[in-house]
């Protein structure tokens, strides 16, 4: 990879890795929404909010099991096969070791003499041109 984000080689397979990274962040976030209602359900003394968490659990869980098929289908996830999933972990982390050190943004980011005046100039300048073309103010 060059580090030139300009350039369109470097979006080469980019729809492919979004894809996957979208997937692996929803699956997290799925997970992540199993464990919180799972731990509301112990922590709740109600019946009928025990069977809507029971019911919110039982839904959550579906949702992981078909983020998790869905990515195992497509090759983002290989939880049976830890040597390929080891592969694509490191692939991930070289990616994102090259993205980090491209030069995304300029080294100087001054603003100044990117405008004829300052702020405060403006005000000033266009106070004396109302005053030397006696034009009154508003």
């Amino acid at each position: 990879m060059n580090h030139d984000h300009l350039d369109p080689i470097n979006a080469l397979y980019m729809p492919e890795m979004a894809d996957a990274t979208f997937a692996t962040d929803f699956l997290s976030r799925a997970k992540q929404g199993v464990r919180n209602i799972a731990f509301a359900l112990t922590e709740t003394a109600s019946p009928e909010v025990r069977e809507l968490l029971k019911k919110m659990l039982t839904q959550a869980i579906a949702l992981h099991q078909e983020i998790t098929a869905l990515m195992i289908e497509k090759k983002w996830f290989h939880p049976y096969e830890l040597g390929e999933q080891y592969k694509l972990d490191q692939l991930s982390a070289n990616n994102i070791t090259l993205i980090g050190k491209m030069k995304l943004f300029p080294a100087d980011t001054s603003r100044k003499g990117m405008f004829d005046q300052a702020p405060d100039e403006s005000s000033k300048a266009s106070e004396l041109e109302h005053e030397s073309r006696n034009i009154p103010r508003r």
